[in-house]
């Protein structure tokens, strides 16, 4: 069983979710801040498409390294890694970015929050959608009852 597929229509589902925060976060937050918060809100948009492309990437990473193991200890490794990897660069941006006058922090914050809570229906849908075959004999299939 492989989860290319699975996670093929996380990204592309990500990856419109991302668009539409980045439409209407930035209308959003320029009404509310001008420039700044127009620039808080496409930050926000490109933290989505670049966190979601780092999770799909570490679980195809894992996937291919533990040979389609997904109780492997390698795997498990992986995927916590670009876990941590993830809250470190999230905390790096974040920091980096704190008490910027070029961009609205609230916006962004937002942006992020929704981005987070659309990034989880996302990924429920894509899960529910994804149908991948599975090598299972059901009663009667064999000829034995």
């Amino acid at each position: 069983m492989t989860a290319a597929p699975l996670l093929k229509r996380a990204l592309v589902y990500g990856g419109l979710l991302a668009a539409g925060i980045a439409v209407v976060g930035s209308v959003l937050g320029y009404l509310v801040d001008g420039v700044p918060g127009l620039l808080g809100a496409l930050v926000g948009a490109a933290m989505t498409a670049l966190f979601l492309g780092l999770t799909a990437a570490t679980i195809l990473l894992a996937s291919r390294v533990s040979k389609g193991e997904l109780f492997s200890p390698a795997f498990f490794g992986i995927v916590m890694g670009g876990w941590l990897l993830k809250l470190l660069l999230f905390l790096g941006i974040v920091i980096l970015l704190a008490g910027q006058d070029f961009l609205n922090p609230l916006v962004m914050f937002v942006t992020i929050v929704v981005a987070v809570l659309g990034s989880l229906a996302v990924d429920v849908l894509a899960f529910v959608r994804t149908r991948t075959p599975m090598d299972v004999k059901l009663p009667g299939e064999d000829g034995v009852a």
